[in-house]
């Protein structure tokens, strides 16, 4: 892999900030008391690095006889269970403060999530003056990974061509994005999962600070 890289992308959830966990562990509580039956694992296998309207239409196949309105309830209350969780004891990622003030080439957030969301966990844990203005969201245009418009979009507003971009992701969605862009892929997702065509052309890393030697 090349090292000329001259911008940096990063995930948020799970790769920024600690919210991976407790965000699937919201989703599994509130599907499992809407009457699916799954386990913990398999609800974080399927719901990580998905996007919420996804997620919520899934749920509700699996519900004989749902509510017209259930899909819209379902998101509403799941965002307000995780805001609240995390306003009680949301961390950043270890590594992420550091890593992010000595960066030296520009960088930042291209996320799935809506814009409010990824405003408030970084606000929580810090990271926000670090990152500034610097927030690419899915629903900003509609484009969600792992379509790869999404981190397209953030190399033309870091100025970065796509080959020169750092791509730093904790989702199989994130990975195929970033491969697909042409960027330079860096995987804080475990290689069991990730499917061969994508484990080929990404580097699995255990933390940020794993970083340093390319960044």
């Amino acid at each position: 892999m090349k090292k000329d890289i001259r911008a940096v992308i990063f995930d948020s959830d799970g790769t920024l900030v600690d919210s991976e966990v407790p965000g699937m562990d919201a989703l599994f509580e509130l599907a499992c008391a809407a009457g699916v039956q799954f386990t913990r694992a398999e609800a974080h296998a399927r719901f990580r690095g998905e996007r919420m309207a996804d997620i919520a239409a899934w749920v509700g196949s699996q519900i004989p006889d749902k509510p017209a309105d259930f899909e819209a309830r379902f998101t509403k209350t799941y965002r307000e269970t995780i805001n609240e969780r995390f306003k009680a004891s949301l961390q950043p990622m270890p590594g992420a403060f550091d890593l992010l003030s000595r960066l030296s080439v520009p960088f930042g957030v291209a996320t799935n999530g809506p814009r409010e969301k990824v405003l408030l966990t970084l606000e929580l844990t810090g990271l926000l003056p670090l990152v500034g203005d610097r927030i690419y969201s899915a629903y900003d245009d509609g484009h969600f990974k792992p379509d790869p418009r999404l981190f397209l979009r953030a190399s033309r507003l870091l100025e970065c061509e796509p080959v020169r971009c750092a791509v730093v992701e904790d989702s199989i969605p994130g990975l195929t994005a970033g491969v697909a862009a042409g960027m330079q892929v860096f995987s804080l997702h475990e290689r069991e999962g990730v499917p061969e065509e994508i484990a080929g052309q990404v580097v699995f890393i255990r933390s940020l600070a794993d970083l340093d030697s390319f960044l």
